[in-house]
């Protein structure tokens, strides 16, 4: 029987910097500086300039990112956050976990990201913030979005956990809104061997407030406490392996380019299935290569049978989340969202996925259309 597929291989990732990686670990062992420290301040000071801005504050994880900073803006009971509901919990998990009501958008059909069009509708006095979404390492249509935000006062946060390095109108995500949310699970295309998370902004003052909210809001003296925080520090081993993993994020980004442009030629012509694009002016990061698929469960099946991992992202809106229908509308209709829900398919795409296996995937897709 043929080897299986994986969707993803961070083993592979692993030996290919393996040389890199190692010494880096001893190093900060040997300092005995575990939280915080130079490590963390170094991969601030990189990352916010790879992204294109002036400041970060490092994190425990994405879903702290997006929580401490919904904080920061002073989100809370009676206020509203504009979002979608084709994307993993967290992005409405934060939002509720400061008092707040997530009330989701529509997206566009090509690529998933918050559609501009519905979005000045579902702004009222109690819209607080819009967080749109990057999805699957494609950036939300951040130009039409901020025109509208701009027109009605409001800040915009992106979302930018699935789209490390990809960027719009030459600028990368991160740098598109007033801040932005990183997440480094392993899986992403800048993945801790761990968890860990960003925040990245152009306002200082803003992410002093971050940064005190996620170390205990700590002032400037010892045990001082000006605001109401919570634990959630990057730590120094963390922040050391994403320093040089970050000096490889555009040549992985690249080679996942390739796969994404030869999977786009082997299946063009499927009757049946919708293969991912770019908006102009856009470059996604290609964190997954997802289909839109007649079919799509059939076409796991085939999959799974012959020895090819893939993955739902996502099986179901976060409005029909049993945790989220009660504070949802349960007459809310989000008809292209919902859509996606029943369509989508990601097939294996990393970097070091092999050219053989990258063919039996399309291969395989093909067989099953009879194409």
């Amino acid at each position: 029987m043929e080897q299986t597929i994986p969707i993803l291989d961070l083993a592979a990732q692993y030996e290919r910097i393996r040389r890199d990686v190692e010494p880096v670990v001893l190093r900060v062992l040997e300092s005995g500086r575990y939280i915080g420290g130079e490590e963390c301040r170094s991969f601030e000071q990189e990352f916010a300039s790879y992204c294109g801005v002036a400041h970060a504050c490092g994190v425990a994880n994405g879903t702290d990112a997006l929580t401490v900073c919904l904080r920061a803006y002073d989100v809370g009971p009676g206020d509203e956050v504009l979002t979608v509901a084709n994307t993993f919990v967290a992005t409405a998990e934060a939002i509720l976990l400061n008092g707040a009501r997530p009330v989701f958008v529509d997206v566009e059909p090509e690529s998933g990201t918050m559609d501009p069009s519905q979005l000045a509708s579902a702004i009222t006095p109690r819209t607080k913030l819009i967080l749109p979404v990057h999805l699957y390492g494609h950036p939300a249509d951040m130009v039409a979005i901020r025109e509208i935000a701009d027109r009605r006062g409001l800040p915009v946060l992106e979302d930018a956990a699935q789209a490390h390095g990809a960027t719009l109108l030459g600028r990368r995500v991160g740098s598109l809104g007033h801040a932005a949310c990183f997440s480094f699970y392993p899986s992403k295309n800048l993945g801790a061997c761990g968890d860990a998370g960003m925040v990245t902004s152009d306002d200082r003052d803003f992410i002093e407030r971050v940064r005190a909210i996620a170390n205990h809001g700590a002032g400037a003296q010892r045990y001082e406490h000006t605001v109401l925080g919570t634990n959630s520090r990057l730590d120094a081993l963390q922040a050391a392996l994403l320093r040089v993993k970050l000096r490889h994020l555009d040549e992985w980004i690249g080679e996942r380019c390739q796969h994404a442009l030869a999977y786009n030629t082997a299946l063009a012509g499927i009757a049946g299935v919708t293969l991912p694009s770019e908006r102009p002016g856009c470059r996604s990061s290609w964190y997954l290569y997802t289909l839109k698929a007649e079919d799509r469960d059939g076409l796991q099946r085939h999959l799974t049978r012959n020895g090819i991992a893939t993955a739902v992202h996502y099986p179901k809106p976060l409005h029909r989340q049993p945790a989220i229908v009660p504070v949802a509308s349960l007459s809310m209709s989000l008809p292209i969202s919902e859509r996606l829900c029943r369509e989508v398919l990601s097939i294996p795409l990393y970097p070091e996925l092999p050219e053989e296996w990258r063919a039996r995937v399309a291969r395989e897709v093909r067989a099953f259309y009879g194409a």
